[in-house]
């Protein structure tokens, strides 16, 4: 009797004990039907359609820049110079031996007269006469150079240039907007919503710079290829005049895309609700009152919003999904709704 009860007991302490599950607190939201009309809302910058950098088109150092941010310019305006002293010793030098050359030819054309010298030599001497010429065209051409023109009416956007730096051909010296070419709001647009974004559709521009009230503008261009960093492609929409304008201000545009949204059975949840979303795919967990516990669900997923997005298949509206403490569940744990 001992012996047995002394097996009883150590059976009683090896037997595994049960393992409680702790439910996880979470939070729940139904899913709502989604509208015919969904929007995009996007940041971007404000420019001048045309703002033009300017710079010599050859190297030499700044003798001066007549200009200042903010200025307003005309066309043909000279806004910069380089120091014209290289420039000028090189002209000179070209045309002297453009004289020289030129002296040199007459000189053998008069003895090919009296036959002294050679018809082939003289022909050197006139191709040496004129590619000395040349070089007086091409030392005349560069003194050009050396001044910058407004190519058009507008203003001075940036000078990042300074008197008596050395530059080299294409450095930017001043950047000029053309202000007749009018403002423009550029914003990166995913590649995902730019399918549903064309030319002449409408937007409500907001800049907080000008207050809160929207402009309507319209888009007017649409990128043909994707930033190879952020893999977005740049849209513009043309805004009306609207004093207090100026190029670098951030606006916001809310595109609406009405008749294009998803509509059916297609429901708005949370963006916290889905996670491991892949391509148009995701996942939801859906809250099973009943049982207290969740069940893993993969959906379709169609626009996304700032802080929502779009079910198109796999949810119904009016059940409940969890949107927070996502990453501690799994399929069929036991969860608490937080009050």
């Amino acid at each position: 009797m001992l012996v047995a009860g002394l097996v009883a007991g150590c059976s009683a302490e090896s037997a595994p004990r049960a393992t409680i599950e702790v439910p996880v607190p979470v939070s729940i939201v139904q899913a709502v039907p989604a509208g015919g009309q969904s929007s995009l809302d996007i940041s971007g910058t404000v420019r001048l359609k045309r703002e033009t950098p300017l710079g010599f088109n050859g190297a030499g150092r700044i003798a001066a820049i007549l200009v200042n941010e903010g200025d307003q310019v005309s066309r043909g305006q000279v806004l910069a110079r380089l120091d014209p002293t290289s420039l000028a010793a090189a002209s000179t030098s070209a045309r002297a031996e453009a004289d020289r050359a030129d002296a040199d030819y007459k000189r053998l054309a008069s003895l090919f007269k009296q036959g002294w010298v050679t018809a082939p030599r003289v022909e050197t001497a006139r191709a040496s006469a004129a590619a000395a010429r040349a070089q007086v065209a091409q030392a005349s051409f560069d003194v050009g150079l050396a001044t910058i023109r407004a190519p058009s009416a507008g203003v001075v956007l940036r000078r990042p240039a300074e008197p008596g730096q050395m530059v080299t051909p294409g450095t930017t010296v001043v950047i000029v907007g053309e202000r007749a070419s009018g403002y423009v709001l550029r914003v990166p647009i995913a590649d995902g919503d730019l399918s549903r974004v064309a030319v002449g559709q409408s937007a409500a521009v907001t800049i907080p710079a000008l207050g809160a009230v929207p402009i309507v503008a319209r888009v007017t261009e649409i990128g043909a290829r994707g930033d190879d960093v952020t893999g977005t492609f740049r849209v513009e929409l043309a805004l009306p005049p609207q004093p207090g304008l100026r190029s670098g201000q951030i606006g916001r545009a809310t595109l609406r895309f009405g008749g294009v949204g998803p509509v059916g059975g297609a429901v708005t949840v949370p963006a916290t609700a889905v996670f491991a979303a892949r391509a148009d795919e995701g996942f939801v967990y859906v809250h099973d009152a009943a049982a207290g516990k969740v069940r893993l669900r993969q959906v379709a997923i169609g626009p996304v919003g700032d802080a929502a997005l779009t079910v198109t298949a796999g949810l119904r509206p009016g059940e409940p999904v969890v949107t927070s403490g996502v990453d501690r569940l799994r399929n069929g744990s036991r969860v608490t709704v937080k009050s």
